[in-house]
């Protein structure tokens, strides 16, 4: 080891065995090979953590320096980044090559590779800064073949891609690290499809023979894949340099095991991929000498002969590469006048543009003016015109010209010569370029024409208009994504209201913006500019944005729904709904298919906003203190960081190395904790985007973690069954409580119990804490560790989490059924439900103002719900299991809700019957809706009389939860099946009965024949047909080795169809005991089946979301209506075919699962699909005339849905 590494080690020895723990740090070093299992072994044996830190660091003394740069680098990537910064000092240098110049002496090797890799050459003024270059090259070096990330950073104007060409036009380096060449991209600020030309061209050049495929990739995820194997293969151990990256997204497209350089403006852009890192600082001013040097480059002159004057500007601008080059490139033109420019800057005769900028210039103004000053008159107007453009965006070409009205080369060469004054940049993106300001010239350009800006707003808006049509703009022309962007924020800016209006209202623009971007800048548009408008204007916008706001869930996903289909769901004194209403009857016209929800108006949207930020399930968000922000984590491993109002991503972290469980904001904001099912707990520097401590104790995956609320203590919780305190600045564990010594009884030993400590959450003068493990809310003293409060919620669920709310005695708790409750802390009594989320909901918590609570869930959204409002909700939500008959132009719908009431719904009218109270578990009406039957959980079959409401009969007859029950044709006799295994089969007007008694496991259900007959099936496989007048087999068929699911008899009652979760479906004749054709391909369980009117069709559908339609006669697949699985697990039905009916001509199919969807049966694609508020349809009720639809959903709403003409 080198003396200097040994020293700084020695020097620091004591703080590093005071703080660091070792086994995750071992880890490291282990699969590093720089220390051995058997040393790992002797330093675990070691009793203290101290002794164990102690025995690491005296081993690494006696190692190599190879041993020093892992133990750092396990340091930083563990989150010890105080300790890693004490050892930063003592890192041994690694030589960059064999005395060469890296300036001087390039060999024709160097300069043949550089020139293939599409490396820019050296710039006409070019200086020397060989600190950084070998900077660079060290941390290259230090890749060591291996796939890892080196990044560039610094402000623009500061010399990075000057700097990274510079770091590889070296010998030693390209041959013995990257020997496969090197490659350079010009990335700059990229939307989706900018990225994928950047990805495709890359690929061409990887590829020029097209040895590996002739076609382009379509998407970002092939080009990615093409990528990685042509790196792995055809170019192994090769550099690709990636300049001016601005997004961490954009590199994940990058992040396939690939060697890479990258200059960036963001330090943080690497935080959302894997892989070692490695991070080159360039400083944002230039040493005097620098300066000079640039000044004499540009004049041409020696730099001992420059005038007194450039000494002067040097220390007048503090040496900004920007700056001098401002000026060099003015000098060039007129050498003579440097006492001009100089005296200019020194009478600072222009006001500080931004007094308090974080930018280090302190005379850009000055120079930008200077800049200015010198244009031709003839172009000085185009520069003005620039002052409309936001920071950071890259405007194309073609928006320019568009606004000046001139041919793409006349535009070009306008802002050619702004770009050679350094008052423009330029990149060139592909055949294109764009064009960009830095931010302070945009800050000096909106301050110079202040007094101009809004007729130039406008005039931008005119030209578009001109040029433009709005339902014309197509994702392929050059400016599209410009005027999606920034074509509203034009036209507030020009103060045309009634055009903004006409744009933001228009579901054509809402529907082509939020394919492009997603839902989120079309929110945070409305949220900007609402306040502008006038009262009329206010109410319409707040319509937009709530139906942005909960449907952007859908929106921001691929199929893309119909916004008119989604519009015809709100409210109709919506705007939106007027709007879809009008679009949706010209189109009917046309043969489209729209759904009418007709008894909405009884359903309430509790939620403010839903928001799809992650990949994967979301298993905790939560507010910041201010309330502006929401947190979020979940199974995709990373942490996100959004606004509240709009759902705009403002930060995304790769957060550890498994799935992260919970976040949690300090009291100050500066902080976000995590935790993991790793078992680590990390803190993070939000201002600085990285770790800043890890810390270590919790023995199962940590749960939840929580700030006390004066920042002093972190609370976490975890499957080990404690709840842990840590001391947030030194992070060292001060207490531990065992929460299982709360469930323990004497008769129970301590090790069979497992208790898993879900979450915590402080009291707000934090004494108190409370803590939810399996169905129990602990509330305990924090001082004492003492036991004050004890909930218990109940035995048919677990509690998944809870939180206080911060002003009042409420508490909201997850429960594991999908739903959330809110409860009174003090009377331990239930305030209400609140039900919305379509799978497990892992977090809840309650603004900082307790005013609205946030849930997040595995159906991977969060939602945001206003509490007031839940409160103050009162909504009956009814049983899946629901009747339905439809009589003339009448729909009687019979159903029970959750309070046990049985009801009877007009819906047309809307009108409620309630029926009775009773523990229902199915119910049904007869035929000509006379009578109701219901079965209980208990066996007993009742029968109200429905024109005075009263009780007719009632027989216990099943010894078993009643599950299926039907009136025959001619309402006298009532069949049922049961749990037990039978039918009954009750003639209730003369009280005979008896049972179908031969299945040996439950049956499923069963369907009423002709003549007499009952078709039965059952998890024993078998489908049974029955007399019901003798109560005799008559036919008995083996249908399957599995359960089956369903039948369904053909129209012509000749057949029979039966499905099976053995993955098969059967067509079956009545006259025959063997199937007339096996159906195979379906790859998940088959749960339904349905004929075709005329017999010639059956349709299945499985567990998968597919749908299978065959021929009858022949058993031939003739369409395949599969899962679109665009993104992760999004199949066509968000999961099982639960339920299929063909219309009456077989064109059309309806289909019932995660949503209900309709389908052209000749053609087998969707016409239509219709989001339910809940998922998990069992069943769909359809009229015989194919044009109502009635089903319930997993919440309990109730969905009477008509075919709009």
């Amino acid at each position: 080891m080198d003396a200097k590494a040994r020293n700084c080690l020695l020097q620091h020895r004591e703080a590093l065995e005071k703080d660091i723990k070792t086994p995750y740090i071992m880890d490291h070093m282990v699969s590093d090979g720089v220390l051995t299992p058997s040393e790992e072994e002797k330093v675990k044996n070691e009793p203290t953590q101290q002794h164990r830190a102690a025995m690491l660091i005296k081993m690494i003394l006696k190692k190599d320096n190879d041993s020093y740069i892992s133990f750092y680098n396990a340091l930083l990537h563990e989150g010890y980044k105080d300790l890693a910064v004490l050892l930063h000092g003592g890192l041994p240098v690694i030589s960059s090559s064999n005395g060469k110049d890296s300036v001087g002496g390039i060999t024709s090797y160097v300069r043949t590779v550089l020139c293939e890799g599409g490396v820019p050459q050296r710039p006409v003024v070019f200086v020397t800064r060989k600190k950084l270059v070998n900077a660079i090259q060290q941390k290259l070096f230090k890749l060591n073949g291996e796939p890892g990330w080196v990044t560039v950073y610094g402000m623009a104007g500061c010399g990075k891609t000057v700097l990274a060409a510079e770091a590889v036009r070296d010998h030693d380096l390209l041959e013995s690290c990257f020997p496969g060449g090197v490659h350079w991209v010009s990335v700059g600020k990229q939307d989706k499809s900018g990225l994928l030309m950047k990805l495709q061209n890359l690929c061409t050049r990887l590829d020029q023979d097209e040895s590996f495929s002739q076609r382009l990739p379509l998407n970002i995820e092939e080009a990615k894949d093409r990528l990685r194997i042509l790196m792995l293969r055809k170019h192994p151990r090769s550099l690709l340099i990636l300049d001016d990256v601005w997004d961490p997204w954009v590199l994940k497209a990058f992040d396939n095991q690939c060697q890479i350089l990258l200059t960036t403006r963001d330090k943080s852009v690497t935080d959302s991929v894997m892989g070692p890192k490695y991070v080159v600082s360039v400083e944002s001013g230039l040493g005097k000498e620098k300066g000079l040097e640039i000044l004499s480059l540009f004049v041409n002159m020696k730099k001992a002969d420059l005038p007194e004057e450039a000494h002067s500007i040097i220390k007048e601008c503090k040496g900004s590469p920007l700056v001098v080059s401002l000026i060099g490139a003015l000098l060039r033109d007129f050498p003579k006048r440097w006492e001009y420019y100089l005296r200019q800057l020194q009478n600072k005769q222009f006001k500080r543009i931004r007094k308090s900028s974080s930018y280090d210039y302190e005379a850009l103004d000055e120079a930008m003016s200077i800049s200015v000053d010198m244009l031709r008159e003839d172009i000085k107007s185009y520069y003005t015109d620039l002052s409309i453009f936001q920071k950071d965006v890259k405007v194309p070409t073609k928006v320019l010209c568009v606004l000046w009205d001139m041919e793409t080369e006349e535009v070009e060469d306008i802002l050619q010569e702004f770009v050679n004054k350094s008052l423009l940049f330029c990149d060139r993106n592909g055949k294109s370029f764009c064009y960009y300001l830095h931010d302070l010239q945009v800050d000096f350009l909106t301050e110079q024409n202040r007094s101009q800006l809004q007729d130039l707003h406008k005039k931008i808006i005119m030209q578009f208009q001109r040029h433009h049509q709005l339902h014309a703009l197509s994702p392929d022309q050059e400016d599209c994504m410009y005027w999606y962007n920034f074509l509203a924020y034009h036209m507030a800016s020009a103060n045309m209201h009634k055009e903004l209006c006409a744009l933001m209202f228009s579901l054509d623009w809402i529907k082509a913006k939020t394919e492009l971007v997603g839902p989120a800048h079309l929110i945070h548009e409305f949220v900007e500019y609402r306040d502008i408008l006038d009262e009329k204007d206010y109410a319409v916008c707040e319509n937009f944005q709530e139906f942005l706001s909960l449907n952007g869930h859908l929106l921001g996903r691929q199929p893309f729904p119909s916004i008119v289909q989604l519009g015809l769901c709100e409210p109709e004194t919506s705007e939106v709904y007027q709007q879809a209403k009008l679009q949706a009857k010209q189109e009917v016209d046309n043969g489209v298919l729209y759904l009418e929800w007709i008894n909405k108006k009884n359903i309430k949207n509790l939620s403010r906003l839903v928001v799809r930020p992650h990949t994967d399930a979301v298993y905790h968000a939560c507010f910041s203190e201010d309330g502006h922000r929401i947190a979020s984590c979940g199974a995709d491993k990373t942490l996100q960081v959004f606004k509240a109002e709009t759902g705009e991503k403002l930060l995304e972290i790769k957060g550890h190395e498994d799935e992260v469980l919970c976040c949690a904001f300090s009291t100050d904001d500066k902080f976000i904790a995590t935790c993991s099912v790793d078992k680590k707990v990390k803190l993070w520097d939000l201002d600085q985007k990285e770790c800043r401590n890890t810390m270590f104790g919790h023995t199962n995956s940590v749960n939840h973690c929580r700030f006390s609320p004066d920042d002093k203590f972190l609370a976490s919780c975890s499957a080990d069954g404690t709840l842990k305190l840590w001391d947030v600045k030194s992070a060292n564990e001060r207490k531990s409580i065992n929460v299982k010594q709360f469930f323990l009884s004497s008769e129970e030993p301590q090790e069979d119990i497992e208790v898993i400590v879900k979450c915590c959450s402080w009291s707000s003068d934090g004494s108190k804490i409370m803590v939810a493990a399996k169905n129990k809310i602990f509330l305990l003293d924090i001082n004492t560790s003492g036991l004050l409060t004890e909930i218990h919620i109940g035995h048919n669920s677990t509690i998944r989490y809870c939180d206080f709310s911060p002003h009042n005695h409420l508490a909201v708790v997850a429960l594991s059924q999908y739903c959330v409750e809110l409860w009174n802390v003090d009377s331990c009594l239930k305030v209400a439900d609140c039900r919305g989320h379509l799978s497990w909901v892992h977090c809840v918590m309650f603004s900082p103002d307790g005013s609205s609570f946030l849930t997040s869930s595995d159906d991977q959204t969060i939602r945001l719900w206003e509490t007031k409002k839940v409160c103050e909700n009162s909504a009956i939500v009814l049983k899946q299991e629901i009747d339905v008959v439809f009589q003339e132009n009448e729909v009687m719908v019979l159903a029970v809700d959750n309070i046990r009431r049985l009801q009877l719904i007009n819906g047309k009218t809307g009108q409620i019957d309630y029926l009775t109270e009773a523990q229902i578990s199915c119910c049904c009406l007869s035929p000509h809706l006379q009578h109701v039957a219901f079965g209980g959980h208990d066996g007993t079959i009742k029968i109200l009389e429905l024109l005075n409401n009263r009780l007719f009969q009632s027989r216990n007859g099943h010894k078993n939860t009643v599950r299926h029950i039907q009136f025959t044709a001619d309402g006298k006799t009532l069949i049922s099946s049961s749990d037990d295994s039978t039918i009954q089969v009750w003639n209730w007007q003369s009280e005979e009965y008896f049972f179908l008694q031969a299945h040996q496991e439950t049956v499923k259900d069963f369907r009423l024949l002709k003549n007499s007959r009952l078709l039965s099936w059952s998890f024993d496989g078998t489908v049974k047909v029955w007399n019901i007048t003798t109560g005799r087999i008559e036919k008995d068929f083996v249908c399957h080795q599995d359960t089956v699911l369903s039948c369904d008899v053909s129209p012509d009652a000749t057949k029979f169809s039966s499905t099976s979760a053995d993955n098969t479906a059967k067509i079956w004749s009545f006259e025959l005991l063997s199937p007339l054709h096996e159906l195979k391909g379906h790859k998940g369980c088959v749960r339904c089946s349905a004929f075709s009117v005329d017999s010639t069709l059956l349709a299945t559908g499985d567990d998968n979301g597919e749908i299978r339609i065959w021929n009858v006669s022949s058993g031939v697949l003739l369409h395949l209506c599969a899962p679109i699985s665009i993104e992760e697990g999004a199949a066509t039905h968000g999961g099982w075919v639960t339920d299929l009916c063909f219309s009456p001509d077989s064109k059309m199919l309806v289909s019932a699962g995660g949503y209900l969807k309709w389908w052209n049966v000749i053609t087998g694609e969707s016409s239509q699909t219709f989001y339910t508020n809940g998922t998990n349809l069992m069943k769909i009720h359809v009229s015989p005339d194919f044009k109502t639809y009635v089903t319930v959903d997993n919440l309990g709403i109730l969905y009477i849905l008509q075919t709009l003409e």
